[in-house]
């Protein structure tokens, strides 16, 4: 009889849902550097091209690459042990969070393309502030200062860039992407190490 109280406890225990406390600290463990590490590699591609394209090809390798990012993040989540769509991986709603914001950032564009129409010279401007909102609610989300650093230092490098060098701006904007990330992939994988450590 006491076998099968322990038994029936320790079922209900299992299946019941995670508090959203809990789910929280089952998010923060995540490593999060596949995202911005695709981010990483498309903004130095981009601005490296610039120079060498005209602008109606950089305007569409805007476009283009900037909706790749996601999908390359999703493809190199599973060398860096992140597995977007494992089924082995247990989803919590940190992760619809997650992708609540960045789906968020995506609908932003209905203000960037009809203001590209009118001048294509604020694509880079624009796309790279609104690719970079989606930091906020994952700083949030895992009690970490990175998100917030991020989206407030690139948007404002972002705009700086855009008026100092109207000549090379998407140059110039991805030198200031490419550089925030990185601060971020190594503040993130730091943090990461020091949540294994402990």
């Amino acid at each position: 009889m006491e076998h099968t109280i322990n038994h029936i406890s320790t079922s209900t225990i299992q299946n019941s849902p995670l508090s959203l406390e809990q789910q929280r600290e089952n998010f923060k463990r995540n490593r999060f550097i596949a995202m911005p590490l695709a981010g990483t590699l498309i903004w130095a591609l981009l601005g490296l091209s610039a120079p060498f394209v005209s602008e109606l090809a950089i305007t569409w390798m805007l476009y283009i690459g900037t909706g790749a990012i996601f999908y390359l993040g999703a493809g190199l989540s599973y060398i860096t042990g992140e597995k977007f769509f494992s089924k082995n991986v247990a989803k919590n709603s940190f992760d619809r969070l997650f992708f609540v914001g960045m789906f968020m950032s995506l609908m932003v564009f209905a203000i960037a393309l009809p203001v590209a129409a009118i001048d294509h010279t604020t694509v880079p401007l624009s796309i790279g502030i609104l690719t970079g909102l989606m930091w906020m609610p994952l700083s949030w989300a895992i009690e970490h200062w990175i998100g917030y650093f991020h989206t407030i230092a690139r948007t404002f490098g972002i705009v700086v860039a855009w008026y100092l060098f109207p000549e090379a701006r998407v140059e110039a904007i991805s030198a200031v992407i490419v550089a925030i990330y990185i601060v971020s992939l190594i503040t993130l994988e730091r943090r990461f190490q020091t949540l294994k450590s402990n």
